[in-house]
């Protein structure tokens, strides 16, 4: 059975492999259109999004998943974490950008393979999960696949799986056109002008 990602299942998008789709699903917890509420809303909402997703991290990274019981002040934290992931993304980076509050351990899978294995609780467990799925999907040259929809009104996160990693939509059926749409009414204002 395939884990079930939230923020990601609700977009309909193909998931991210491995624990990158934890970044991917964060990312998604965003409020845009017709998808659904921010689910960093507050305690209440993150909570149910950090169970599913941390279940699905679980599933996939074969480390376990701590409860997750979030207040407003970690759905706090997790929106800012969101925003500090979306413009890594982006390459938005500000120059006063500060260091992820982050941790973890170096632990042995049964199967011999050195892990990094998040700590602390809450929001910060979640920050170190995500921090830690950066760390790897970079050293695998997956990170420059996670990318934002161009489409302004979207900006979902998604997976590039195309081969030569050109992907700037999330669909190019709904975003695509859209934006293929609004180029076309320029160039006919322009040459009309």
């Amino acid at each position: 059975m395939s884990p079930f990602w939230p923020a990601t299942d609700r977009y309909r998008l193909r998931v991210a492999p491995s624990g990158l789709a934890l970044v991917q699903d964060l990312i998604n917890t965003r409020a845009i259109g017709d998808y659904g509420p921010d689910l960093l809303l507050d305690g209440a909402a993150a909570s149910a999004w950090a169970a599913d997703a941390v279940s699905a991290w679980s599933q996939v990274s074969g480390l376990p998943a701590p409860p997750m019981v979030l207040t407003d002040r970690d759905a706090g934290r997790l929106r800012a974490l969101r925003g500090a992931l979306r413009a890594l993304i982006l390459d938005e980076r500000g120059s006063g950008d500060t260091q992820p509050d982050a941790a973890a351990d170096f632990g042995l899978s049964a199967a011999g393979q050195v892990q990094l294995v998040p700590r602390g609780t809450g929001a910060q467990w979640l920050a170190s999960a995500a921090w830690t799925e950066v760390l790897l999907s970079q050293h695998a040259s997956t990170w420059q696949r996670l990318k934002c929809c161009r489409e302004p009104a979207c900006g979902s996160a998604f997976y590039d799986h195309s081969r030569n990693n050109s992907g700037v939509w999330h669909d190019v059926k709904t975003c695509g056109n859209r934006a293929n749409l609004r180029s076309s009414r320029a160039r006919r204002k322009t040459a009309h002008a």
